[in-house]
């Protein structure tokens, strides 16, 4: 093939060397034999990847968790939120939640943007194409340093068209693979840290809605309470005023009806700012929550199957993207290894050049160039043993966070399987405290009416009623927190 003009370019920044393997390429790339050698050389060197490959490090687990109740290959964990969480009005929270919640848009936003960072890191793997064109138009001065003979045009235009065949870096050294590798791990962390933000997401509504019927229950306690308490001092009043009673009943019952009376504005206080959170969590203005059932309605698991301990680690968001920070910080050691060796960058280009527009496509106006370019750094002053000490610590750093993340979600388990083990026992035991009191008072305030016991004790028999109940209702609370908390901690809830 006849070229008119032809570039063929070689260079190299620092390394003589490398000419010795330039040279018989270009001498020798007519003969088909040896050219077929130097490309299954190149496919060969390209198969090389610098860097540690990544396995999976080696953590103890314990065979089972502490204190489960079960040891059932199942676990809660498996069941979709909406089995677990069977209030409808919550399940409607929750469903707002996960189409509003800025927290989770912006994990999905990151997710999108991991995903657009590896489709640009693993591009550089392939050739680039591309075209350009020129045209260049001007007009001379008649009157200019030179002299323009009669005849000649004082207006000019020409232009280059040309195609950009292929920029392309032959991945010897696998410094590109390692990057997409990389890149495509932090992409998979990104999306589990979104799992993540979900099953943090559903928790903190659920918690969040259990803790307002908490609160709807300490808000009727406290009135019936006050109701009775007012009814108390009323009677009390009319007995000293009668000349059958004393002052110091009377400071009593007051005392009494103060003591309800300052409950009910800390909980409406509570109960709006709850209200509050849940309308963020749901990404609204702040305002009203409906309620469904009662708390006293909310039913419990009587146990809790935490199933397999080695099914935690593939369960856990959390973990999940730990090792996946491990696997692009593994990978990022091999980009850093790889800067020590030369890159091989090839490019390729064809086109036309005319100094005059209208004969730019005919005649012999075909140009063509390749240009293999070779860089090797020589003298860096310690910046590439540098950056591979950076990427080896990092990757410590990774698998130091990694391994504490499985050791912090057994112990999450453990922490949650206990709280919920003992809160049980508490709710039953302040029920009994309560059914107690609660008859108590009706025997004391039965003795006083027939004269046969002081004021005092029937109020003092009030005060404690007044305040097992609200613990009662702090109890059963924590109870529903702590299934919740147990859901949380077996990796439940993310599950698509």
């Amino acid at each position: 093939m006849h070229h008119e003009t032809t570039e063929i370019e070689y260079w190299s920044n620092g390394v003589l060397e490398w000419w010795a393997l330039k040279i018989p390429l270009l001498h020798y790339s007519n003969t088909p034999s040896l050219r077929s050698w130097v490309v299954v050389a190149v496919l060969m060197l390209s198969g090389c990847m610098l860097g540690p490959d990544y396995k999976r490090p080696s953590v103890g687990i314990p065979s089972q968790f502490r204190v489960a109740t079960t040891s059932q290959v199942d676990s809660i964990a498996d069941l979709e939120w909406f089995e677990v969480f069977k209030d409808e009005h919550l399940q409607e929270l929750i469903r707002v939640a996960l189409a509003q919640n800025y927290d989770l848009r912006d994990a999905i936003a990151r997710v999108d943007a991991a995903r657009a960072n590896l489709g640009i890191t693993r591009s550089n793997q392939f050739p680039n194409f591309g075209a350009g064109a020129d045209v260049t138009s001007q007009e001379l001065s008649r009157q200019g340093e030179f002299t323009i003979p009669k005849g000649t045009s004082r207006q000019r235009t020409y232009g280059e068209v040309f195609l950009n065949l292929f920029t392309f870096e032959i991945d010897i050294w696998g410094r590109l693979r390692r990057a997409t590798e990389a890149a495509q791990a932090e992409l998979l962390a990104s999306d589990w840290n979104r799992k993540e933000v979900i099953r943090t997401l559903i928790s903190d509504v659920a918690t969040a809605y259990f803790n307002l019927l908490e609160l709807d229950m300490e808000l009727e306690i406290a009135r019936n309470t006050l109701g009775t308490r007012q009814e108390s001092l009323r009677l009390l009043r009319t007995q000293l005023g009668g000349g059958v009673g004393t002052l110091l009943d009377v400071r009593q019952g007051e005392q009494l009806v103060y003591t309800a009376a300052q409950v009910i504005p800390d909980d409406e206080r509570q109960t709006e700012q709850t209200e509050n959170l849940i309308s963020l969590l749901l990404g609204k203005n702040p305002g009203p929550v409906a309620r469904g059932s009662l708390m006293t309605v909310q039913q419990t698991p009587p146990e809790i199957p935490a199933g397999l301990t080695s099914a935690l680690l593939e369960r856990r968001p959390d973990i999940q993207a730990a090792e996946q920070i491990l696997i692009a910080a593994n990978a990022n050691i091999g980009v850093a290894k790889a800067a020590y060796f030369p890159r091989i960058t090839l490019t390729g280009e064809f086109g036309f050049q005319s100094t005059a527009l209208a004969s730019l496509f005919s005649g012999p106006r075909r140009f063509w160039s390749f240009i293999p370019q070779i860089t090797q750094p020589i003298f860096t002053a310690g910046r590439l043993r540098s950056q591979v000490e950076l990427a080896e610590a990092q990757q410590r750093s990774a698998l130091a966070q990694y391994e504490n993340a499985i050791q912090s979600a057994f112990r999450d388990v453990s922490d949650a399987l206990i709280q919920y083990q003992k809160v049980r026992e508490i709710r039953a035991q302040r029920e009994s405290l309560v059914t107690s009191l609660q008859d108590r008072k009706r025997l004391a305030y039965m003795r006083f009416r027939g004269g046969v016991d002081t004021m005092l004790n029937a109020l003092n028999s009030d005060q404690d009623l007044f305040a097992a109940e609200l613990n009662l209702a702090q109890a059963r609370r924590d109870e529903l927190l702590s299934l919740v908390q147990v859901y949380k901690a077996l990796g439940g809830g993310w599950q698509e």
